[in-house]
């Protein structure tokens, strides 16, 4: 609470209790790609994860006078985020439904992110995380989640077997979490 409140300019009159629109932008800025993150585990496709967190900073601003400064910016924009999800799983039927308990689990993990925020954020810490990998690690990781190849185009690029890139990956994603964690609990 008090972080979002600290993100917040002070507020002294009625006239300027709505969030300046620097405000809002500088703020949007700082969880676009956090919400991006929570919104591709809601969805498994990146761009219907974007088309949600690109709706959801719509209702948001149009929406901004709703916003309570005592609550953190984060969390509320997620909910913004999983409500445009679930409006976008009713008009496509042919999506999976996530149920609530998963839902509360990637808020959770989503909330644990944001606890590191305040040091340099979960994607600075992985830019480094990633640096400190094997060279054949790093090129895996980013071919398929920086570029956006499909695992066997992935494979192709860096004259792979497709297992050989799953391995990869596989090392890398491991990799990655322990360095994460272990920068996570120094902090601690």
């Amino acid at each position: 609470m008090r972080q979002a409140m600290e993100k917040i300019p002070t507020m002294k009159s009625a006239a300027d209790r709505n969030m300046s629109r620097e405000s809002f932008s500088r703020m949007a800025r700082e969880q676009h790609r956090s919400l991006l993150a929570y919104a591709r585990a809601l969805t498994k496709e990146e761009h219907t994860s974007r088309d949600i967190v690109q709706d959801a900073f719509v209702v948001a601003w149009r929406n901004l006078q709703t916003f309570d400064v005592t609550r953190d910016f984060g969390s509320w924009m997620r909910g913004i985020v999983r409500n445009k999800w679930k409006e976008s799983m009713r008009k496509n039927a042919r999506q999976v439904a996530l149920d609530d308990e998963v839902l509360e689990h990637l808020e959770a993990d989503a909330k644990q992110w944001d606890g590191i925020a305040d040091q340099g954020g979960v994607f600075a810490r992985l830019e480094l995380c990633l640096k400190k990998l094997p060279e054949n690690l790093a090129e895996a990781v980013k071919a398929f989640y920086y570029d956006g190849y499909t695992s066997d185009e992935a494979a192709d690029v860096l004259s792979l077997g497709s297992a050989a890139l799953r391995k990869r990956l596989e090392r890398a994603r491991a990799g990655l979490r322990d360095c994460l964690e272990l920068a996570t609990n120094q902090e601690l």
